[in-house]
């Protein structure tokens, strides 16, 4: 058995271990970034599984599972980034209308579950926000139709 003479210079060696611990922290990284995300998927799906059962317990047909934890992730999105503010209500209440533009636009009053879907998004991803919107849909002026 026989050995063979080191041929690479210390410099050449050096340049290896550098090289090769970059890697090593580019990897580590890479890969700590990569479980996060599967874990924030897992939990985007999980909550959307649970508005899923929430919209099909109310009689409503649920969007896709996928649809869903896409457009509100984990934590609710757009929906819950303050749904209590005087410009979400204002949003809210803008689409409570009769759909004409300019001098025709006018506010309507809307069937009681025309808030049903935003209610039951804000009871699985931000709960806390709920009684607050709650009193909020409380307070608007709306109408029921037969079973609803």
């Amino acid at each position: 058995m026989s050995t063979h003479m080191e041929s690479s210079t210390k410099r050449g060696r050096s340049v290896l271990y550098i090289v090769s611990v970059i890697l090593l922290v580019v990897f580590a990284v890479t890969g700590l970034v990569m479980f996060r995300q599967a874990r924030q998927t897992q939990q985007s799906l999980a909550k959307a599984d649970q508005l899923i059962a929430e919209i099909n317990a109310s009689g409503g047909t649920a969007p896709s599972r996928e649809q869903i934890a896409r457009v509100l992730g984990d934590d609710g999105g757009a929906v819950c980034a303050n749904p209590n503010d005087a410009l979400s209500r204002a949003t809210f209440l803008n689409q409570i209308a009769n759909g004409a533009t300019g001098p025709g636009y006018r506010p309507v009053i809307a069937n009681a579950r025309i808030a049903q879907g935003e209610l039951q998004i804000i009871k699985v991803y931000c709960p806390d926000q709920l009684a607050g919107f709650q009193q909020f849909i409380n307070s608007l002026n709306t109408y029921s139709t037969g079973g609803a």
